[in-house]
């Protein structure tokens, strides 16, 4: 048995044809969903980039106990419980967290082997001196941003074509990967972009795609949008939904690449195929750029899900089963090959769903360390915030303290002591540090509200419900979430729970 697992980075389920967009062009992932399965209840676990990561390798959601950071001493990888059972596992990836100081640091070394691709975005790759200035709209918001983007620019000058794109040689070297082992077996392949995250950089030859948007405005270069309001004109924000959509048509045509080689090979017999994201991105929507500092509105928590299991072959059909691919593809991929998911795993195999849509959640929490705790049963989403205006009580809980780039501080240490041991920590007592202040600032004022969406009736969340009684049912399915994950006792009195 062999699998692909294909990752892509802030892939928009509404802006995808299959999920009912007219306007897009994404070929690859209606052809994607006309051999395998649809999913139409497919959630976020731990947000953003890295702790997704995280939750894919230990099959448990983190964001309660930690914020973006390595995998702990404590943690199960599921990569590498299939690597010491004789499956080759390979990894080949252009996502540049992986190789910063902070938070990627142990996640690849967990595969049997890993390719990376230089590159994206501000990856500190390619050296240019003097540095050429950022974009006009990113400068003077901070050092670091600005370092950031001109970084960005200056790897841009290394692509003059498709092949050059770190999307395109990370599918190619997968696509290298299959060819080279289509008859062998016992391996898993991950395929992992950056893409589509922003910056939304493509060629003349992909934005031509949408060449009637674009003749009329070509003026205007700004690709990357900042996290905040949306406050430009309708023009630059149709125009930055066209940038998107012009990579994600790029991405669905690498996407076709691995299509292909499953027809070309006839791996469709003996190959589980995988496609999924870590979250999505607002567009504009609720006059909002990006995520995080956002509530996790359906625009990102809502993800698209494709999958084909050659023991339940089901061309074309969908499923509404809740399911959460973040913690579920752990216990799933083990299952496929033959292992059993480990005791400290949350997430649920998904082959119920897959065989014949057998609900494996009634619920799922989501969310990001220190901000709402999130929950849906696939009709209603309630976003639950902290109870008073400072958000504490609040701690960190890791022995691995870093963040996305760099180390703790040695101020960061101030207040630290050793915690009890978690359910999940094999015993080990892990460092419990005071989490930094709550930052309003540059924050959306409803991400630290409490909310309740009918998201059937309601799917753009335009209406908050008052509901007490729904509210409570979901109030006491964050508790037994929280019991399911050993949750810090703090959490519940930060929630007022």
């Amino acid at each position: 048995m062999k699998a692909i697992v294909v990752m892509f980075d802030s892939l928009n389920r509404h802006l995808l044809q299959t999920y009912g967009c007219d306007w897009t062009v994404t070929p690859n992932f209606q052809r994607l969903a006309a051999r395998g399965l649809t999913f139409e209840k497919s959630y976020v676990g731990s947000m953003p980039c890295m702790p997704a990561r995280r939750d894919l390798h230990t099959g448990r959601q983190n964001f309660l106990h930690r914020s973006w950071g390595p995998l702990e001493p404590w943690d199960d990888s599921c990569m590498e419980l299939l690597k010491n059972a004789g499956i080759h596992t390979h990894i080949v990836t252009d996502h540049q967290h992986y190789w910063e100081e902070g938070a990627g640091g142990n996640y690849l070394s967990k595969y049997s082997t890993h390719e990376m691709v230089r590159g994206q975005e501000g990856d500190p790759y390619y050296a240019m001196l003097p540095p050429p200035e950022p974009p006009e709209k990113a400068r003077g918001r901070n050092a670091a941003k600005d370092a950031w983007h001109t970084q960005d620019r200056i790897n841009r000058t290394r692509i003059c074509r498709e092949a050059d794109m770190p999307i395109a040689q990370t599918f190619t070297a997968g696509v290298d990967f299959i060819e080279r082992h289509a008859r062998v077996d016992n391996w898993l392949l991950q395929i992992e972009t950056f893409d589509p995250h922003e910056p939304f950089f493509t060629l003349e030859e992909h934005r031509a795609v949408y060449a009637d948007f674009y003749e009329k405005s070509r003026h205007l270069l700004w690709d990357w949008p900042a996290y905040g309001f949306a406050k430009e004109s309708e023009e630059e924000i149709t125009l930055m939904r066209h940038h998107y959509a012009a990579l994600l048509t790029l991405c669905d045509a690498q996407l076709g690449r691995i299509l292909d080689a499953m027809d070309t090979h006839d791996l469709w017999k003996d190959t589980l195929l995988v496609v999924w994201t870590d979250h999505g991105f607002s567009l504009g929507e609720h006059d909002c750029w990006a995520k995080c500092w956002l509530p996790f509105y359906e625009e990102i928590a809502h993800t698209p899900f494709f999958m084909w299991d050659p023991r339940h072959p089901a061309a074309g059909e969908r499923r509404t089963a809740l399911v959460q691919p973040s913690v579920d593809l752990a216990p799933t991929l083990l299952e496929f090959f033959g292992l059993a998911a480990t005791p400290d795993m949350t997430g649920k195999s998904l082959q119920p769903v897959v065989k014949d849509d057998t609900p494996v959640h009634e619920t799922v929490l989501f969310g990001q360390f220190g901000f709402q705790v999130n929950i849906t049963d696939g009709c209603h989403v309630y976003m639950r915030g902290p109870a008073t205006a400072k958000n504490r009580p609040l701690n960190e809980y890791t022995l691995m303290p870093a963040h996305m780039r760099h180390a703790f501080r040695p101020d960061e240490f101030e207040g630290a002591s050793l915690a009890q041991p978690f359910a999940f920590t094999k015993g080990i007592a892990p460092l419990r540090l005071p989490a930094g202040e709550w930052k309003t600032a540059n924050h959306h004022p409803d991400r630290k509200a409490t909310r309740l969406y009918d998201i059937v009736n309601d799917p753009l969340q335009q209406h908050p419900l008052e509901d007490p009684e729904r509210e409570r049912y979901f109030c006491e399915a964050i508790l037994r979430h929280f019991a399911e994950l050993d949750a810090p006792p703090e959490q519940r009195q930060r929630l007022d729970l």
